[in-house]
């Protein structure tokens, strides 16, 4: 009895070849993603180290004792977030990631959410003033929409008042210290200082002939 004829190689692929072809593609891709997700997760491991310092710093900026060394502690401080920041920008750029730098372009709903408007005396209407929460790109694709601020036609808001230091109110123009000299007493009633009052001249008289 002879049995089936060996396939030529000639012959279209049968539905299992096709089927481990298809298993062998998708592991290649698991093994794939894998690899670079542990090489995301190990590039961001100098990073967790950073932010470890930089809470260690914050604890000796709370912890100052003198003006010097809070100044010192802060200015380390901030040059730690700075860094650290650099170094998340570094590895979002290795990965082709990156912030879309919406700021004074025009709004694109593609890519940007408008949340708020502002007027602006000089600037074209639907541009860009400030990014709430900042965009990012992932190639040519959208990662992240950016959440902006856009221009309006009108003037300038006026800026706001800054409230003077102190829980009471600050002293009046009249009240300031001179720039050269020594700040005057304040003149106070009589009435204000809640002194008794003399008895009149007339009054001393009638009692004088009575």
């Amino acid at each position: 009895m002879n049995g089936p004829a060996p396939s030529s190689p000639t012959d279209p692929p049968s539905e299992l070849d096709k089927l481990r072809r298809r298993v062998e593609a998708l592991s290649r891709k698991r093994d794939e993603a894998e690899a670079r997700l542990r090489a995301l997760l190990s590039s961001l491991l100098p990073l967790d180290d950073l932010l470890a310092d930089t809470r260690r710093r914050t604890g000796a900026l709370h912890e100052a004792r003198s003006a010097r060394e809070a100044m010192s502690a802060a200015l380390a401080l901030s040059e730690q977030i700075d860094a650290a920041h650099r170094m998340l920008r570094s590895e979002f750029a290795r990965h082709d990631v990156r912030p879309m730098n919406a700021v004074g372009k025009a709004v694109d709903p593609a890519e940007m959410r408008v949340v708020g408007t502002e007027a602006h005396p000089s600037a074209p209407p639907g541009t860009v003033l400030r990014e709430k929460v900042t965009g990012f790109r992932l190639g040519t694709s959208t990662l992240r929409p950016a959440q902006v601020v856009v221009a309006v036609p009108g003037p300038a808001p006026e800026p706001e008042p800054v409230p003077p230091a102190g829980n009471g109110p600050g002293p009046s123009a009249s009240e300031a210290a001179p720039a050269g000299g020594r700040t005057q007493p304040r003149r106070t009633t009589r009435s204000q200082r809640r002194l008794p009052r003399k008895p009149s001249a007339g009054r001393r008289r009638r009692s004088r002939r009575a």
